[in-house]
């Protein structure tokens, strides 16, 4: 079973950047699809970014596609959010999660209720 912890989260300004980590022990990390998922007060937890199995293919929510990237270090049991021109509705709790199903993008395939892992979340804070 695998144990993921999120760090990098933090304050930054509208239009500014952050690197999210998600550090993963136990388990086979090579084997997981690991997904990226953020949370608002009184929202439900959305999807945010997603990446295969040895990394080869990215999957990413209308929101924040062409401004986050998703990527893999599986040599540091590593998954890393790379977010830039950052705004205010970017703001919430970022969650990574793992899991042993396939990587998919199909509508609802990454529904957070397809994921078995979680870690603890990291705050993201985007000020005006």
């Amino acid at each position: 079973q695998v144990q993921l912890v999120e760090s990098g989260g933090g304050l930054v300004q509208a239009g500014g950047s952050l690197r999210l980590s998600c550090a993963a022990s136990g388990g086979t990390f090579s084997t997981y699809t690991i997904g990226w998922f953020r949370q608002s007060p009184g929202q439900e937890r959305e999807f945010v970014a997603s990446i295969s199995q040895g990394g080869g293919s990215t999957y990413y929510a209308d929101s924040v596609r062409g401004r986050f990237a998703v990527s893999r270090d599986d040599a540091k049991n590593t998954v890393y959010l790379q977010m830039n021109s950052l705004k205010r509705d970017d703001t919430g709790v970022y969650y990574c999660a793992a899991r042993t199903w396939v990587f998919a993008t199909a509508p609802g395939s990454n529904a957070a209720a397809k994921y078995s892992y979680w870690g603890q979340g990291t705050q993201v804070t985007v000020s005006s």
